[in-house]
């Protein structure tokens, strides 16, 4: 499952602005998603430093490109191993790397990164119980609540609807919940995002039930429900799908909160809602490599990310949420994120939201062969 690289407006500076010219191992060396994190924000960790270390932050276009980083890493180590002492080089590894929730099960059970230390981190006890359980694993990477802490969250979104506030008007009613998708008025007046987990789960969420569902068989009117949705939507596509909603060749789109919220921030014309049924939710992490050279600066930039004013800033900037604010007492924070239901969603909503957890392979066949029976039910749709 792919997300798209994050569209954020002229506010946010990139790290490879920032940073041009920075080459080689430093002190602390981060691989991140670009975009994801503000240059001025480094530039802030940097002074509150005592020492002065080297900073190496290496964006990279996708989180396809990250994971592939941390496989090539285990590839050469492994070519390494196979030399003499005198024929070894060195493999400059990162400290940190971001990786999307989704591929934590796997970096786990290829033994692609390690645990992190929870005591060396002093901030772990602000972030709140849902962010703590989706990154607590066993070995094999299935959630664990006795497992281990593989990863560090400092950011998150949802899978919102975003519509054509002038097409609605005319409907005389605003988008709220999934079950409106199902209205005869959207027929062929939406899109939908070509992922499995995501489309079989906002359907599950209408039925009452979790993302995470272990036997679709059990549920019932699944699939009737699913083929009535197939028939409905205008096309599927995770890429570009908003460029249609822009145009007005939609009305309507699910999809990702990093593309839609800066969208609707510049548009006028656009608007957007979470599903108060519950929607489901992703995450960025920092992870750390299996043979990382150790260093106390990874664990303080983990805690900085997480200080709550820093947490606040890259929310506001990145247009995505830093797993701490909705721990933070509302009184406490800015107006901005307080009051702006998209970045920090209704704690009722919250609650009904989910992770996409990994499934056993028996589900996941189920779900894959759901997916092919409804989309071969009718007319292949393009994505």
């Amino acid at each position: 499952m792919k997300r798209r690289n994050f569209l954020i407006g002229a506010t946010a500076i990139t790290l490879a602005e920032f940073l041009a010219g920075c080459e080689g191992q430093g002190d602390l060396n981060i691989q991140l998603l670009k975009n994801t994190i503000p240059a001025q924000m480094v530039s802030k960790f940097k002074r509150e430093l005592t020492s002065q270390p080297k900073l190496n932050f290496n964006p990279q276009e996708n989180l396809t490109e990250l994971f592939s980083l941390l496989q090539s890493w285990q590839r050469k180590l492994l070519l390494e191993e196979q030399k003499s002492s005198t024929e070894q080089t060195n493999i400059n590894i990162a400290n940190l790397v971001t990786l999307g929730d989704y591929w934590l099960a796997n970096a786990i059970k290829q033994e692609l990164i390690q645990p992190l230390n929870s005591e060396a981190l002093q901030n772990w006890n602000k972030l709140p119980e849902k962010w703590q359980k989706l990154v607590k694993r066993n070995n094999q990477g299935y959630a664990d609540p006795q497992g281990k802490i593989w990863a560090a969250p400092y950011q998150w979104g949802t899978t919102l609807i975003a519509y054509r506030v002038d097409k609605f008007k005319t409907l005389g009613w605003q988008p709220k919940d999934w079950n409106d998708l199902w209205r005869e008025e959207l027929r062929h007046r939406f899109s939908l995002l070509n992922q499995p987990r995501e489309v079989i789960g906002l359907t599950l969420k209408k039925l009452g039930k979790s993302y995470n569902a272990k036997n679709l068989s059990k549920v019932e009117n699944l699939k009737s429900e699913l083929v009535k949705l197939n028939q409905q939507v205008k096309y599927y596509a995770s890429n570009n799908y908003l460029q249609s909603l822009i145009t007005g060749d939609t009305w309507l789109a699910v999809g990702w909160s990093n593309d839609i919220l800066p969208l609707v921030k510049t548009r006028k014309d656009i608007a957007a809602v979470i599903p108060t049924s519950g929607t489901a939710l992703w995450s960025n992490l920092w992870v750390k490599p299996a043979a990382t050279v150790e260093t106390s600066l990874t664990e303080k930039w983990i805690d900085f990310c997480w200080e709550p004013q820093i947490a606040e800033q890259m929310s506001l900037i990145t247009q995505t949420t830093s797993p701490i604010i909705p721990g933070i007492n509302p009184t406490e924070l800015t107006s901005e994120i307080k009051d702006n239901s998209l970045l920090l969603p209704p704690e009722d909503i919250l609650e009904k939201s989910d992770f996409l957890y990994p499934l056993a392979d028996s589900t996941i066949q189920q779900y894959s062969q759901l997916w092919q029976e409804i989309r071969l039910s009718v007319e292949m749709k393009s994505g």
